[in-house]
């Protein structure tokens, strides 16, 4: 299993985990979104991610991801 993290500093309230938890979700290959407020992180878990993918949805969730 890969693990992708991405530093994402718009992150701050349970909607914005929520939102990019469900976005993130929908990706083909991602098992597990983790989304850390204080450390202002995403985690993505899975098989054969593909990085352009989740940063896409990271970007449809409304934020950008570094």
């Amino acid at each position: 299993m890969e693990e992708i993290r991405y530093s994402v500093p718009g992150v701050s309230c349970a909607h914005c985990e929520q939102a990019i938890s469900a976005e993130v979700g929908r990706v083909a290959g991602v098992a597990a979104v983790q989304v850390d407020l204080d450390a202002k992180t995403v985690v993505v878990n899975g098989t054969g991610l593909d990085d352009a993918s989740v940063r896409a949805a990271i970007a449809e969730a409304g934020y950008s991801a570094a």
